[in-house]
């Protein structure tokens, strides 16, 4: 059982405070229905999993690729497009959630937590997903790989995403809202960067 009502609707408090964001609908009946139907042992195996897309796993992976190319001058744009890009991917949703106060999931059921959903980060962070804001990043970077490597991220990315819901760490459209947010700060940075601009 979820404890409120959605409407979709956001609002300014007073005061200059963070805006407050209302789940939708359909985010109470997704996770309404994980809450019911999940089980600790999916849940385990689930945060596991989750860690897959955690900022600080990504940003030391990209410094670590970014060090490898510097005596490999072929791939050197697209580590330093990836290193910027994860950066970004990590400072942005903190400064998101500084001004956009939603509660998460995980907050809000009772039966959840019988059935084994942790408790995941700060109450009032459920929007944006910052997990869905790197896999978004990453997943837009990877349009410029060949066809079984760029489907491959992909996939991985996209189970990633669910991750966050079936954690109720997020409600889902935390999730796509991140997913948008990251492909469109990847695209952005592409400006900067010049990454994607050879056709090649």
């Amino acid at each position: 059982m979820f404890l409120i009502n959605g409407n979709g609707q956001g609002f300014m408090t007073l005061l200059g405070m963070p805006f407050k964001i209302s789940p939708t609908n359909l985010d109470l009946e997704i996770a309404r229905t994980i809450a019911w139907h999940t089980r600790p042992g999916i849940e385990r195996a689930v945060e596991i999993a989750t860690w897959g897309a955690d900022e600080n796993l990504l940003v030391a992976a990209a410094v670590a690729w970014w060090l490898y190319t510097r005596q490999r001058p072929r791939q050197r744009l697209a580590a330093n497009h990836v290193l910027l890009t994860t950066v970004a991917a990590s400072v942005l949703p903190h400064l998101l959630k500084a001004i956009f106060n939603k509660r998460r999931p995980d907050r809000l059921t009772v039966l959840g937590h019988l059935h084994g959903v942790p408790i995941s980060g700060n109450p009032l962070d459920a929007f944006p997903s910052g997990h869905a804001v790197h896999v978004g990043a990453l997943a837009s970077a990877a349009a410029r790989l060949p066809r079984t490597e760029r489907n491959a991220v992909w996939s991985i990315g996209a189970g990633l995403l669910a991750t966050r819901v079936v954690l109720l760490a997020h409600w889902a459209s935390d999730v796509v809202a991140g997913l948008a947010i990251g492909v469109a700060l990847e695209r952005l940075l592409r400006r900067l960067t010049g990454f994607g601009a050879d056709s090649r």
